[in-house]
C-alpha cells in the first residue's frame, strides 16, 4: 500500500519510511506544507500521516485538502501538540486516528493495521477466497491447510484486490498503490497481466479461480 508521510522532522520521517518499507509499504515523503499539497495533487494514497506543526502551514489544512482529493485514504495525525482542541478538530475534519509524539514505530504500524481492518471489514485473520484462505498480516495463502507459494509481488497484487473485493481496479491503480510507481500504459498492462497469469496458474493447480475476474479494457476484480 502507498503511504504519504508529511513530517518536517527529517530524521523521524526517514525512520518512519524505513520501518514501514520493511512491512511492504511504499512511502513518499513531504517535509513542508507546500510539498505535502503537491504530492497530494500528483498521487493517490492508502495512508496519509500528517504532522500538524509544519514550517510553512497548518497540517489541518493539508487534512482538509487531502479529504477532497483522496477521500478513500486513511488519515493519522502525528504531532507533539497536546492541545485537546487541535486533536478534536483533526478528528472532526475526518482524521481516523491521532498519535502523539514521541511514539513507538511499532505502535504506528499497529494502528495502521487496526484501521485498515476496520475499513475493509476484516473480522478474521484468515479471509475466505473461494476455497482458499488468505492471511494478509502473515502474508500467506492456504488451501486445505497447505501453504501455497506466491512471490512478494503476486501476493501484494492478490491481497490488494481482496481488500477491494467487488471493485474494479485498473492496471494503473494496481501499479501505483502496490509498487508505488506510475508507468506508461503499455508496459503497465503487460506487467500486471503477467502477474495475474502467474497467480491463476499457481492457484488453479489446487482449485478454480473464477472469482478473479478480468474486466476487459479496464482491469481486474475479485467478485463478491
Amino acid at each position: 500500500m502507498k503511504v504519504l508521510i508529511v513530517e518536517d522532522e527529517k530524521t523521524l520521517a526517514y525512520e518512519m519510511e524505513a520501518f514501514l518499507k520493511k512491512s511492504f509499504y511504499h512511502c513518499d515523503l513531504a517535509h513542508s506544507f507546500q510539498s505535502g499539497v503537491m504530492q497530494l495533487e500528483l498521487n493517490q494514497y492508502d495512508f496519509i500521516l500528517i504532522d500538524l506543526s509544519l514550517p510553512d502551514g497548518d497540517g489541518l489544512e493539508i487534512l482538509k485538502h487531502a479529504k477532497k482529493n483522496n477521500p478513500e485514504a486513511v488519515y493519522i495525525i502525528i504531532t507533539a501538540k497536546t492541545n485537546l482542541k487541535d486533536r478534536v478538530m483533526g478528528l472532526d475534519l475526518g482524521a481516523d486516528d491521532y498519535l502523539a509524539k514521541p511514539f513507538y514505530l511499532l505502535e504506528l504500524q499497529s494502528r495502521m493495521q487496526a484501521i485498515a481492518r476496520r475499513k475493509f471489514n476484516i473480522t478474521e485473520d484468515l479471509i475466505a477466497l473461494g476455497k482458499f484462505g488468505v492471511d494478509i498480516q502473515k502474508r500467506l495463502i492456504v488451501f486445505s491447510q497447505q501453504q501455497i507459494e506466491l512471490s512478494r509481488k503476486e501476493f501484494d497484487l492478490l491481497s490488494y484486490l481482496l481488500l477491494h473485493k467487488g471493485r474494479v481496479l485498473t492496471r494503473v491503480q494496481l501499479s501505483e498503490h502496490i509498487w508505488g510507481t506510475f508507468v506508461n500504459d503499455d508496459y503497465d498492462s503487460n506487467y500486471i497481466d503477467a502477474h495475474i497469469k502467474n497467480i491463476r496458474k499457481k492457484l488453479n493447480a489446487y482449485s478454480e479461480t473464477d472469482w478473479l475476474e478480468t474486466v476487459r479494457g479496464v482491469g481486474y476484480r475479485i467478485k463478491k
